[in-house]
């Protein structure tokens, strides 16, 4: 046996020891394929590139590095000269030959894990790809005080595909957590004894995390979760399992914009069920929030939780305004970038319009009073006269008389006439 990459001894010899007068080696297949050959005399040939007589002794093949197509049947050759013992005979050459089978071992070229999860129950998948022959699987659990023990037999199945001259393993086992159990980890073990191989491939369990966390008690839950806000949340540390908000298209837009939040939590295991809600509205499942028209300062919350733990953030979302400053600070996260283009009046220019305004109602003021002056006309304080009547009939028109008086018809003057009325 030998294990790919590796060296291969393939060992033969004749007992007792005797002068070698020829050494061949051969690897049978269709035909005789010339692998080595040697004549102590003259020739030390390798015919095979990778294949070169061992240093242990003058007559094994050690073939370096091994690879699965040199796995097959081999044939050893010597030709010693033998004189039976009797010194005073011509040696007589004899040729012995042994055959033997090299078995190429490989080793699992890659192990992956898969897992799907639904609260408490676990469905894990462990593949093994490219081993000869065929790997064996286990699981173990590890407890957070670094104790492993194997996971006894469950509801599994397995599965042994070839894929060439490997074959690929694939063991599929579902799991329950217990009520408060605490697990640090899973892992899927894969064993190629042949090649004297283990590989361990680990699912570690994490619970979501967030910074600056204070224990608080919610209405909606039972006991105390774990509380933080996003702005206590400085985005740097890529410790497993924190959980992280993002917005699009930001924290901070403006008036009657629609916005998603999105919920991640890296490296979390078992995947954490979110839950989002606002004030006492019921809450929506799922890992992001979609907000149609925000039109005002709201403030969102989002557990994000497993069997291990839950944690809340709160993820505040602003309106922001037309004043330029508040604009502008909306991209110091990041989020939203506002250019403030528009064409609008700057407070120079308002005051220089009221004061312009000012002046013009001081000159129109003074153009009524000067004119009033100029006619004679008090309009300030008018001039009170005593009431008087003036009878049409006897008081003839004058020139200095007002147009007023001008206006009055003939007619109505005729017609107080003829009614003879006494005049005043």
């Amino acid at each position: 046996y030998a294990t790919v990459h590796q060296s291969a001894f393939l060992r033969c010899g004749m007992m007792p020891v005797q002068p070698i007068k020829e050494l061949w080696w051969f690897k049978i297949g269709a035909s005789e394929e010339r692998v080595y050959y040697y004549d102590p005399t003259s020739v030390d040939a390798a015919l095979m590139k990778r294949a070169r007589r061992s240093s242990r002794d003058n007559t094994s093949l050690e073939i370096y590095p091994t690879q699965l197509s040199d796995e097959g049947e081999y044939k050893c050759r010597i030709v010693v000269w033998d004189n039976t013992g009797n010194s005073t005979e011509p040696s007589v050459p004899i040729s012995k030959e042994a055959r033997m089978m090299l078995k190429v071992n490989v080793p699992p070229e890659k192990v992956e894990i898969t897992h799907l999860t639904s609260g408490r129950n676990l469905s894990l998948r462990c593949k093994s790809e490219g081993a000869k022959p065929p790997a064996d699987i286990l699981w173990t659990k590890t407890s957070p005080d670094g104790v492993e023990t194997e996971i006894p037999d469950l509801t599994k199945t397995r599965e042994i595909e070839p894929a060439g001259e490997l074959y690929d393993t694939a063991e599929q086992i579902f799991y329950q957590l217990e009520e408060n159990e605490m697990i640090a980890k899973i892992s899927c073990v894969v064993r190629h004894h042949n090649t004297n191989t283990t590989i361990y491939k680990n699912i570690t369990f994490v619970s979501p995390a967030i910074q600056n966390a204070l224990k608080v008690t919610i209405q909606r839950f039972a006991e105390p979760v774990l509380y933080s806000s996003i702005e206590n949340q400085n985005g740097r540390d890529n410790k497993a399992g924190l959980v992280k908000i993002s917005a699009d298209p930001g924290f901070k837009v403006p008036y009657n914009t629609s916005v998603t939040l999105k919920a991640a939590a890296p490296g979390v295991f078992p995947e954490p069920r979110y839950l989002w809600w606002v004030g006492d509205q019921t809450g929506i499942a799922g890992r992001e929030l979609h907000i149609d028209n925000l039109e005002e300062d709201k403030s969102y919350y989002v557990l994000a939780e497993n069997p291990l733990g839950r944690v809340v953030l709160e993820v505040p979302v602003h309106i922001t305004t037309s004043d330029y400053s508040q604009w502008n600070d909306s991209s110091r996260d990041g989020d939203v970038i506002v250019d403030d283009t528009t064409g609008g009046l700057d407070t120079g220019a308002i005051i220089g319009i009221v004061i312009g305004a000012l002046i013009a109602v001081f000159f129109i003021g003074f153009a009524v009073w000067y004119w009033t002056i100029r006619d004679g006309t008090h309009v300030f304080s008018p001039k009170k006269e005593k009431p008087h009547t003036i009878d049409e009939e006897t008081i003839p028109f004058r020139s200095t008389d007002k147009p007023l008086l001008r206006t009055i018809s003939t007619q109505t003057l005729e017609g107080r006439r003829s009614r003879r009325e006494p005049s005043i």
